[in-house]
């Protein structure tokens, strides 16, 4: 982490002297004197956002650190099924993470706001409203255009945030799927070694890697959908007067945010009136998702009146205005909100081995894994349609009654739980954590069971997360592209023009070309894994025949996962970052458009369906180690010895004698569920890069893209090859004709 994050701040470094050098100068030295900065805010919002998405993901890394080896010592005082102080302490750690990454983002951004309105932006206004030479309509248009252009400065907090995103989820998908396939493959299904066996040397490195990607990696990724979701509202609610003419009510999506963490901080207090046991664990951590879902649906409605009283207008494009009222925001509010919660229930239908769907993938394993791959890519296929049903509602109504003002909303409505999505999701990795340390140190079988069980329940709630991640993605990205543009000064676009349907299939493409570096990544670096554990345990089982003490090379593991993943993260990154750029520079603003869009609807698919059907070969994978390890339980209460069986059956190969035939039954009994267990880990393993690699960065490639031509959007606008230019692409439309 500590080379990723130096990496990450010389990457941010860089290109805050690019924006500085091409957006910012463009803002200092514009045509119109009256909005012209005097700072490059633009780049210091992208270093703040940058610093801030890299605190929060070592925050969530120490405390996950710290609380999972707490998780293994409460497990360790429950009796029987009892889980609760362990469930409790796990929980809280995720607590943490949420809660701390939501408050930073809230709080930066509002003194980021604050700062830039003190060192430019007031003395700028007042400026406009002295001046004698315009008329009270031009001063009025000259605000909401200094208005707008301070939430696009500000945009570059966005920036920072998931740029970092991008390259902590990659990275770190890289770094923890690497170890994790390599560790799989050699030590279950070619040496048959437990989950975390100390003797397997790509233990460590597995564990390290599931904070990397699913701490640091999921942290990441959510600031920047809250980040990118509030400015994008800003930036498309300043071109309204009623709302800029009304005091406070441009900072109804900081409020919105706001009273989600009040929602989250009551809904968590809930998990205290059950006591957990392993067969409950899965419905508390489900009911947080609809308890805190219940609670903002109150919370939310004092926000409502800083909106002005009665009706009130909100531009649509090149169509009349759309006339609102506070409950129309309501509602775009709350069709985000719920949406995001049936997202999460579907999401864990189709990936707990708590219901039929996962069941059939455990049961097709019987056959090889084969089938179990046909069936778990047919399953994610089929958990696309609700989502994408809920999506397109939501987009409905918040589009036809309040614009993309009304798709910001639904955005945040959508991440309104999230300091409660972040403690689900932060709960995963430090259960399964605490699983391998009661593992590597030895404890009793029946300690790793009660982990197991609270690692079982963490697998769903990381793919609900997921869902909930790439369903507000999709949101997001939407709005950051009516963001867009706003800002290039545009009111519609037509993808029946070539341009923009050219650049509508580069962007579905984008999700496909994405997924093959990603995938690759990972695939090389688990096959340099798989030789090299392969190749340390071959060494390790010599020095035992000799008489020594095998120590598997951990670090050998760590350092193959740590250099793949910081050489292979920065191809997928450059894609998403430059293609719009290139794009834009060769063709202007309508082509970045129709690839914004195409990317939007090609990948939010693309992403639930692989997210899921990882999600779904993990459980699988859970569901028959579960039925293996009872069968185990049951062949030792009755003193079965394998290899024993086998030799004696070897000896009489036709004997009818009840005792062989009893032999018989365990032998294939005990065959039968190994090759189970093995087709089922072939599934995980495909399933490992589509789950925690692909599926989710496919969210920020949609979020970053979008984001990256929101803040160079004025510029591509006025400089680029082929494309028609415009002057001062910033201006309001209404400037024209003021």
């Amino acid at each position: 982490m500590a080379r990723e994050y130096l990496y990450l701040g010389i990457f941010s470094g860089v290109f805050a002297i690019i924006l500085g050098a091409t957006v910012d100068y463009q803002e200092m030295n514009g045509n119109e004197a009256w909005r012209q900065t005097n700072w490059p805010y633009t780049a210091t919002a992208f270093l703040v956002g940058s610093g801030t998405s890299i605190l929060a993901g070592y925050i969530g890394m120490r405390i996950a650190v710290y609380t999972n080896t707490r998780t293994t010592f409460q497990c360790c005082k429950g009796k029987d099924n009892d889980v609760h102080q362990g469930f409790l302490t796990a929980f809280s750690g995720g607590q943490v993470l949420g809660f701390t990454l939501v408050g930073l983002a809230l709080l930066v951004l509002e003194a980021l706001l604050a700062i830039f309105k003190a060192t430019w932006f007031d003395a700028a206004l007042e400026a406009i409203m002295k001046d004698t030479k315009d008329t009270a309509a031009q001063k009025e248009v000259k605000a909401l255009v200094l208005t707008r252009t301070l939430f696009e400065l500000v945009a570059g907090y966005g920036l920072g945030g998931s740029s970092v995103a991008l390259f902590g989820r990659v990275g770190g998908g890289i770094y923890t799927k690497a170890a994790d396939v390599g560790a799989d493959l050699v030590g279950k299904t070619l040496k048959d070694l437990k989950e975390d066996d100390p003797s397997n040397p790509g233990t460590i490195a597995d564990n390290v890697g599931d904070n990397v990607g699913d701490i640091a990696g999921m942290g990441a990724d959510l600031f920047g959908s809250l980040a990118e979701s509030t400015c994008a509202a800003l930036v498309v609610s300043a071109t309204s007067r009623d709302l800029v003419s009304t005091p406070d009510a441009l900072y109804f999506p900081l409020m919105v945010t706001a009273s989600g963490i009040i929602a989250s901080f009551l809904s968590v207090l809930f998990v205290h009136i059950w006591t957990v046991t392993t067969d409950n664990v899965q419905t508390v951590l489900k009911g947080q998702i609809g308890i805190s879902t219940v609670i903002m649906t109150g919370t939310v409605i004092p926000t409502l009146y800083v909106l002005p009283e009665g009706i009130f207008k909100i531009p649509n494009g090149a169509l009349p205005d759309l006339e609102c009222t506070r409950w129309t925001m309501y509602g775009c509010i709350m069709f985000g909100l719920w949406s995001g919660m049936v997202i999460g229930f579907i999401t864990e239908y189709y990936t707990s081995n708590a219901y039929s769907p996962t069941l059939h993938l455990a049961e097709s394993c019987k056959q090889g894994p084969a089938p179990n791959i046909i069936l778990g890519l047919a399953l994610g296929y089929a958990s696309v349609v609700i989502p994408i049903l809920c999506i397109t509602v939501t987009i409905y109504y918040a589009f036809s009654s309040a614009g993309m003002y009304g798709i910001g909303l639904a955005a945040l409505g959508m991440l309104g739980s999230l300091p409660v999505a972040l403690s689900i999701d932060g709960y995963g990795p430090i259960s399964d954590n605490a699983g391998g340390v009661a593992e590597m140190s030895g404890l009793p079988a029946s300690i790793r069971d009660r982990t197991d069980a609270l690692d079982a329940a963490g697998n769903t709630t990381a793919a609900v997360g997921k869902g909930f991640a790439i369903g507000s993605a999709c949101l997001v990205g939407l709005a950051l592209f009516g963001a867009f543009i706003t800002r290039v000064g545009d009111t519609s676009v037509d993808i029946l023009q070539p341009v923009q349907f050219a650049g509508l299939l580069l962007g579905a493409m984008l999700p496909y070309a994405f997924s093959a570096m990603t995938m690759q990544a990972v695939g090389d670096a688990a096959a340099e894994m798989m030789a090299f554990i392969i190749a340390d345990y071959t060494r390790g089982e010599k020095e035992i025949a000799a008489g020594g003490i095998y120590q598997p090379d951990y670090d050998g593991c760590i350092s193959i996962s740590t250099e793949a993943s910081l050489k292979k993260m920065v191809a997928p990154g450059a894609l998403v970052i430059l293609s719009p750029l290139v794009i834009g520079f060769l063709f202007g603003p309508p082509a970045v458009a129709g690839l914004l869009a195409g990317a939007i609807v090609s990948g939010v698919q693309v992403a639930i369906s692989a997210s899921n059907t990882g999600g779904a070969w993990d459980n699988a994978k859970k569901e028959v180690e579960k039925n293996r390890s009872a069968i185990n339980k049951e062949a030792r209460q009755e003193g079965v010895n394998i290899d024993e069986y086998n030799e004696e059956l070897a000896a009489h190969p036709d004997s009818q004698e009840d005792k062989h035939v009893k032999m018989r039954e365990w032998v294939e009994k005990i065959h039968t569920i190994r090759e189970q267990h093995v087709a089922a880990v072939v599934g995980d393993t495909v399933g490992d890069p589509l789950k925690d690699t692909s599926g989710p960065a496919i969210n920020i490639l949609i979020k970053l893209s979008a984001i990256t031509s929101l803040v160079f959007g004025s510029f591509i606008a006025q400089y680029n090859f082929f494309g028609k230019k415009k002057a001062e692409a910033v201006a309001a439309p209404a400037a024209a004709t003021a």
